[in-house]
Formats: C-alpha cells, structure tokens, sequence
C-alpha cells in the first residue's frame, strides 16, 4: 500500500507538469488563432466578379414567310447586345487604320453588298472574291463562299483579323482591348459579358455583339412571301421551279441549300483556276472548284456575280446558268435548261420579287474610297476621324 502510494505521489508532479506544458500549448494556440483572425479582418477582401448578366429578354419580331434563326447557346440574343453591335457594325475603329467598317461592304444603296467585282480591304487592297449581301446570314449553316466559318462568330473574327478589316492574328486582342475600352463601349460590355473593372474585352466578346446584330438582318416581307407578285413574276417563278430547275439549288429562307457546287465559274480550258474554293476550307481535292450556293435575295441590287464577280448583271447571270455546263466534270445538276429569252426575262422579274424591303440604320460617315454608293462618295481628302466627343452608347 505505502509502495502504491509513493509511486502515484511521486508521479503527480509529473502530471501537474504534463498539465501545466498543455496549458501553455493552449495559449499559444489561442494566440495562433487569435493572430490569423486578426489577419483576415485587416486583408483586403479580393475584388468579387460581377454578378453574371441577368438572363436576356429577347422576342422576335419576324418578317412574313421567315422562321425563327438558330441562334447559339452561348450567345443569346438580347436588345442591349443588338444595340452594342450595331454600333460596332458602323464604327471605322475596327479596322486596322480606321478607313472602313463592316457597313463598308455591305451599304444599302448596293444591295447591302459592295458592288464591285471583289472586295476592298484597307490601303486599297483588293481581295480575292465578290461580297455577298448580308441578309438573312442568320440562316446560314457555313460562312464564306468556302464555307470556312461555322458559325457568324467566327466570320466576325475571320473578317475582322482578315483582309476585309486587315487586323491580323497578331494585332487582334489589342484592337479588341483599345474598341472595348472606349468610354461609349465600355460600360456596356461589362455589362453584357460579366467583365471586372479593368479587364480586357476579347475579340470574342466584339464578335459575339456584332453576330447577334447580324441575326436581326433578315429579308422577308417581300412580293413573294406575301403573295404579292405581279403577272410577269408569276411566269417567273413557275419556269424557277419548274422548267429551270432553279430550286434544286436555290431554296429555303434565302433560296439558298447551303451546299457546294461546281458550276465552272472561273474555270480555264484546262478546268482550273486560281481559286481552289471548298477546298481551301476542307484540303479535300474533290472539294476544288466548289463554292456554296449564294442567296437570291436582294439578288437584283448586287451585281456583279458569282463568287469572282466575273458576270455583270443579272440576266447574263441567269443565262449562265440556265445554259448549262461547259466541261463534263461540273456539278450533276448542272444542265442545259433551253430556256427562251422571254423565260430568262420573266425569271429575272420573278428575281425582283425577292428585293428586301428593309435598310440597315447607317451611323456616322460611311464614305470609303473605291466603294461607289449615292451616300458614300470618295472624299477628296484622306479620312479622318469625326469631330466631336465620342457618341455614348445608351443601353
């Protein structure tokens, strides 16, 4: 008993000891924590991103014999959007030097195209194909007479780094940066995209504005979608889809099946030529000399046609292609139609009944040198920027 009693005495200084270190612990860990928290409520608190755009309210309002356009999960369509692109869609500043913006190639008094032979990029260059007209391309599949953009967001791009704008990959991100960082853009694309206080606009977030711009261009309500046609159109339209065969190419919204074709067009005696077309897209060789199937809407205002703009008017065009194919290597469907000149008459007539009956609301000075248009001469004086302060966007 006395021998138990001495051990647990002699080992009770032992826990005092034991209790006295773990109560030393303790504190020292209380001021580790006492430490840390007084750490965080003197950091400051990292800058929160802005609370993500409110879901989009967007109704369309659809002219007579369209259907709704297929429009991108990841774009959505909303009235703020659509107005930030029409802005960017007439404002020179996209382009590498100032001198043209998308409006430059697409003017109404032409059709909402350029009316010449190839396209015009900045310091006069010409390009190598015709521009096509910009209505209805919410209902195109594949952009470009090679179809080498899937999507409007990526023509945008395409067009903008392109020779149309004349940019470059390398300068893209810069434009896009010094376009979204003006005072009348930058609210609105912070807005819109859910951007921090100092951080850059992307290329993407430009394009993503100006194709939902674009999706609202849209050409219905003419003589043919309500029904409208006069006689001689009529006559028109029944060798269109009938005796011509017109239709088995040119159909749907646009009189357009989105497909690649090769019609000869720009073609030597020896079958080539130096636009390769789809193929440039694919690398497929069976896909040279092909090009999509061009809308006929507005098809009356665009001259000259084909993707070289190598036909001057609309009834040498019909007359082309209801001739039928000069090699034997052209496309199945290709065939000489034995249509009258009196049929290629009434064909071209039923041609007007498609003429769209809108305009693009132009802003600011849209003059281009070398664009011929009845508002957009060639000034006597090298372009430059307009006077006044910025227009400030109101959204």
């Amino acid at each position: 008993m006395k021998r138990a009693a001495i051990v647990a005495l002699s080992s009770l200084p032992l826990l005092v000891l034991a209790c006295g270190e773990a109560g030393k612990a303790e504190k020292k860990l209380e001021k580790k924590v006492e430490a840390k928290a007084d750490a965080k409520v003197d950091a400051k608190p990292p800058e929160a991103r802005p609370a993500p755009p409110e879901a989009p309210s967007w109704a369309w309002t659809l002219p007579a014999g369209l259907k709704e356009p297929a429009v991108p999960e990841d774009n959505p369509m909303s009235e703020d959007k659509v107005a930030l692109g029409h802005e960017l869609f007439m404002d020179k500043r996209l382009s590498v030097d100032g001198s043209r913006s998308c409006y430059s190639c697409h003017q109404n008094q032409l059709g909402n195209a350029d009316g010449r032979a190839r396209a015009l990029g900045p310091g006069d260059k010409e390009l190598a194909r015709n521009t096509p007209t910009i209505w209805n391309v919410a209902y195109n599949g594949l952009l470009y007479w090679d179809g080498r953009a899937p999507s409007l967001e990526k023509q945008a791009i395409g067009a903008w780094k392109g020779g149309n704008m004349g940019v470059g990959e390398a300068g893209l991100a810069a434009k896009a940066a010094e376009i979204g960082a003006l005072p009348e853009y930058a609210d609105a694309f912070k807005r819109l995209f859910g951007l921090r206080n100092g951080e850059a606009v992307q290329p993407e977030h430009v394009a993503m504005a100006l194709s939902a711009y674009e999706r609202t261009l849209l050409c219905g309500d003419t003589p043919w979608d309500k029904s409208t046609m006069n006689e001689q159109q009529q006559r028109g339209w029944e060798v269109f889809r009938g005796k011509g065969s017109c239709t088995t190419c040119h159909s749907g919204e646009s009189f357009s099946d989105g497909q690649f074709h090769k019609m000869g067009i720009g073609l030597d005696d020896k079958g080539e030529g130096p636009d390769k077309g789809r193929m440039d897209a694919t690398k497929d060789l069976a896909d040279a000399y092909k090009f999509r199937t061009p809308t006929l809407r507005n098809v009356t205002k665009t001259a000259p046609y084909f993707h070289d703009g190598s036909t001057p008017d609309l009834r040498a065009a019909v007359a082309r292609m209801a001739g039928g194919p000069t090699r034997p290597d052209l496309d199945s469907n290709f065939a000489d139609r034995a249509l009258t000149p009196a049929e290629i008459d009434d064909v071209v007539a039923f041609l007007g009944a498609l003429d769209c009956p809108g305009s693009l609301e132009v802003v600011g000075d849209q003059a281009v040198p070398g664009i011929t248009s009845p508002l957009a001469a060639p000034p006597t004086a090298p372009l430059t920027p307009p006077a006044g302060p910025p227009r400030k966007l109101s959204l």
